[in-house]
């Protein structure tokens, strides 16, 4: 039999409940509070707390605090990604997000949902992963909703709420968001 968070973690409908769930919540929000109480000179705490929290990419994250996600150990990130002030992650399924990706300030990226049904909604949730491609911009506000795929060498205008997959190479912006224009390749401003 599958556990709760195995069942998180396929997509499948879970109870958020469980008590390896809720601790693993928990050991996350302690260190998410410790990150973010945390002075710009102490960066070496910075990073010892991101590597602790973050499933990968914690040594090379460039994170301004404060920065709020649900189990951290679903985040995945290439090298050298970087989070603006006030980031939300929710992670209940894996977040991929490649190289040298960037978010503005309270960008924020959400894996879970919630059934329609209200009886179902009162004690089961489920989840989708979300993945970013390389070299992607996320404006400042945009959110990123659950099982959203968006290809590297993207731009997300800021505020965007982004409810579908969005291609690779092009900008992209509104809510919902849409693509505005491909081939940004030729840009330099």
């Amino acid at each position: 039999m599958k556990s709760e968070k195995d069942k998180m973690l396929s997509g499948e409908l879970y109870d958020a409940f469980d008590p390896e769930l809720v601790e693993a919540r928990e050991r996350a929000r302690d260190l998410c509070h410790d990150l973010n109480r945390t002075r710009e000179r102490e960066q070496a705490t910075r990073r010892r707390i991101l590597t602790e929290l973050l499933g990968r990419g914690g040594d090379s994250v460039w994170m301004q605090p404060p920065f709020y996600c649900d189990y951290g150990s679903n985040i995945h990130l290439g090298e050298r990604v970087y989070f603006n002030y006030n980031c939300v992650v929710l992670d209940v399924c894996e977040v991929k997000i490649g190289d040298f990706t960037f978010f503005g300030p309270s960008a924020q990226i959400y894996t879970g949902a919630h059934p329609l049904d209200a009886e179902l909604r009162r004690n089961q949730e489920f989840g989708k992963p979300v993945s970013i491609g390389s070299d992607v911009w996320v404006g400042g506000g945009a959110i990123i909703l659950p099982g959203v795929n968006i290809g590297s060498k993207t731009v997300i205008g800021a505020g965007s709420v982004v409810t579908r997959d969005i291609p690779e190479g092009v900008v992209a912006a509104g809510n919902p968001c849409r693509i505005i224009r491909s081939n940004i390749e030729a840009d330099h401003i």
